[in-house]
């Protein structure tokens, strides 16, 4: 009765703190009460500070193809710039273009996750960054040809030496590298940032109630909270291929408990009109299938969680709530692969 009574006393909570939330912000360009959507610094571990020098190594590696078992696939691969860091694809591709699971997540704004990955089984971009080119479905790379290789390049030994002046060639330096660069993959100039500071130019009447339906009835703040919009957290939203003979169980590999059955990491929406497709199965083509499905609370109910809810919004509300979430992608800045070192 009382593990009863505390849900419920949960889930009320929940609900008063979406028309609270809703409540405190005047939705004016440059109002006070808007700041709390505005990203900080990114932040850095102790033992990986940024430089120069650490991202130049990092995004070298992240774009050599030479980091894989064929030679042929990079990080950049399935974290394409051109397709908003992720690869536009409904699931990742790997090795012999083998069809993998999930969808590419993209590297936008990973570097103010708490965890990583959509199951969260790696707690930090460091501890991420080694996984996709060991797993034989992935990038398939033999790591001890991988430093066998990198040892005797004269241009990548000058790199390493220069970002990590003292320390070896090693998975540590290797994975804080690629990190390092990855942290500075970060969107924080959309139109709605800059609405947030005070152009008042940046959104249109659309979007500013399309904010207004993503705070109050659309309950969109209830997982996609926060300045990155992300509450960090694992949620079970009820898609089609929940109700599989075999579902992907999300994060009860790594934390079996019921109600992290087919859950999956909620991701940021900051760049999201430029991440499609959409969930962790690409089952969602466009924003508008996203906003009909949790318009319809979900699919399949079985373990869906109670933030999922039918929500009856009007043909307008969901137009609007998709105008405002493409305002939270920034303009296209073409990025241009390094030159890789020769050997």
């Amino acid at each position: 009765m009382k593990k009863t009574s505390t849900c419920i006393a949960i889930t009320l909570l929940a609900s008063l703190g979406l028309h609270t939330a809703q409540a405190e912000v005047t939705f004016k360009a440059g109002d006070p009460s808007l700041a709390e959507f505005l990203l900080g610094a990114v932040p850095h571990p102790a033992d990986n500070q940024p430089t120069t020098a650490r991202v130049e190594l990092g995004q070298k590696l992240f774009f050599d193809p030479r980091m894989s078992g064929d030679g042929n696939m990079s990080c950049a691969t399935c974290h394409n710039p051109a397709m908003g860091w992720s690869d536009g694809l409904p699931t990742a591709r790997g090795v012999k273009s083998s069809v993998l699971g999930r969808a590419s997540p993209t590297i936008f704004n990973t570097a103010y996750n708490g965890i990583q990955m959509w199951d969260g089984r790696k707690k930090s971009l460091e501890d991420q960054a080694m996984g996709p080119m060991q797993a034989n479905v992935e990038m398939n790379m033999d790591i001890g040809k991988l430093f066998q290789w990198i040892g005797n390049s004269a241009g990548y030994k000058v790199l390493f030496a220069r970002a990590y002046p003292g320390e070896p060639i090693n998975e540590s330096t290797l994975s804080r590298a690629i990190a390092s660069f990855e942290r500075t993959v970060v969107s924080q100039d959309s139109p709605f940032d800059r609405w947030v500071r005070g152009d008042a130019k940046a959104l249109g009447p659309q979007q500013v109630e399309g904010f207004k339906v993503f705070l109050g009835k659309g309950n969109c703040v209830a997982c996609h909270s926060g300045p990155n919009f992300t509450d960090n957290g694992f949620h079970n939203l009820g898609l089609a291929s929940w109700g599989m003979a075999e579902p992907d169980m999300g994060r009860y590999a790594q934390k079996p408990v019921n109600a992290m059955k087919g859950a999956f990491k909620t991701p940021t929406v900051r760049e999201v009109a430029r991440t499609a497709p959409y969930f962790h199965d690409g089952s969602a083509k466009t924003l508008m299938d996203v906003v009909e499905h949790y318009d319809r609370g979900g699919d399949v109910k079985t373990n869906l969680s109670p933030n999922i809810k039918p929500l009856g919004l009007s043909l307008a509300e969901k137009q609007a709530l998709v105008a405002f979430l493409e305002s939270l992608s920034s303009p296209f800045l073409t990025v241009t692969v390094p030159e890789l070192p020769a050997r």
